[in-house]
């Protein structure tokens, strides 16, 4: 193609000398310049040999369709490098798309492992804040409680110490009991409202460790519970892929093979009305059947009792009744099958 479009520019370039020279002849002829003419002539016959030399390669035989061959298939290239380089664009971003869904993906659940690490250790962190408050009231409730035994331990020791002295014939003032008495007493009171408010302090850690201890068990709840209904929706996902197919695909109509075909016999007899089919039609059995009990007592008795099976209590010795869910296919039994 390319040394054809060369030779066609130089073509056009005689052409357009020979058309020059012819319009040189016909000024010369109406001039009446024979000289002129003669000599515009054996230009013009000369712009003619070189036309004829330069276009001889286009009229070879062949010619024109082995170049017209070899302008097809640079199209075709042209076309094959065109739909090349958009699939490889489409390819392109069809990978960053994926790439982006996938980083997506990959920062929501870092998102949701690092919030899920940042409540866990939010949680232990106020564990841990409310355990040592609890054990630093629990301490003061054994300080408490251990300088009441002292205290007690104290008036004990009086007592046998009053003894022995009353037995040595020494005997206190009434004053000194009377003020041992009050300062015992004084320390109890203080001693008694201490404890109340450690008792205090206990019951609201406990109703705020209670609290939290009830929300983990809400929240371990809630994700049991979330689980739960993600098996669940598997599982449906799963039945559904069984008996329906693939939702993605278009030719996934049903795994059992025979859901089309009844729809198409539902729609073409299920009344009475319907076009007759030709004898030797394909669907004319089908149709024979199920209108079998337009035509037939006996059948429409059978028909009526296979159905009635199903109407009876799940305890019924001779049926059973109809199933709340989906009746899942059974596995194929063979390789022919399972095509």
């Amino acid at each position: 193609p390319s040394s054809a479009r060369a030779v066609a520019v130089a073509a056009l370039g005689r052409v357009a000398r020979v058309t020059a020279v012819c319009r040189a002849l016909r000024r010369c002829e109406d001039e009446g310049d024979e000289p002129g003419w003669a000599r515009a002539r054996e230009e013009a016959e000369a712009a003619l040999r070189e036309l004829r030399e330069v276009v001889r390669p286009l009229r070879e035989p062949g010619y024109g369709e082995a170049l017209r061959r070899k302008a097809e298939r640079a199209r075709k290239r042209r076309l094959r490098l065109q739909r090349r380089k958009h699939e490889a664009r489409a390819a392109k971003e069809e990978e960053a798309a994926r790439a982006a869904e996938r980083e997506a993906k990959i920062d929501q659940w870092r998102a949701k492992c690092i919030q899920e690490v940042e409540e866990k250790n939010r949680e232990r962190e106020l564990k841990a804040a409310a355990d040592s408050v609890l054990s630093e009231v629990r301490k003061k409730q054994a300080d408490t409680k251990r300088m009441m035994d002292v205290l007690c331990g104290l008036e004990k020791l009086r007592k046998l110490r009053k003894e022995a002295a009353a037995r040595k014939g020494v005997c206190p003032p009434p004053s000194a009991d009377e003020a041992f008495e009050n300062q015992v007493e004084s320390l109890k009171t203080l001693l008694k409202t201490r404890t109340e408010l450690y008792e205090a302090e206990e019951r609201a850690l406990r109703v705020m460790l209670e609290g939290e201890q009830e929300e983990e068990r809400k929240r371990e709840m809630e994700k049991k519970q979330k689980k739960e209904r993600e098996k669940l929706l598997q599982q449906k996902l799963e039945m559904d892929s069984k008996l329906f197919g693939d939702p993605g695909k278009h030719s996934a109509v049903n795994t059992c093979g025979v859901r089309g075909t009844v729809e198409l016999f539902d729609m073409d007899c299920s009344t009475s009305q319907a076009a007759e089919f030709p004898l030797a039609h394909l669907l004319q059995p089908f149709r024979d059947y199920y209108l079998q009990a337009e035509h037939s007592v006996a059948a429409l008795i059978q028909i009526r009792h296979e159905w009635d099976q199903y109407l009876v209590p799940a305890d019924h010795p001779e049926g059973s009744c109809i199933p709340p869910g989906w009746v899942l296919p059974s596995l194929p039994t063979n390789d022919t099958w399972a095509t």
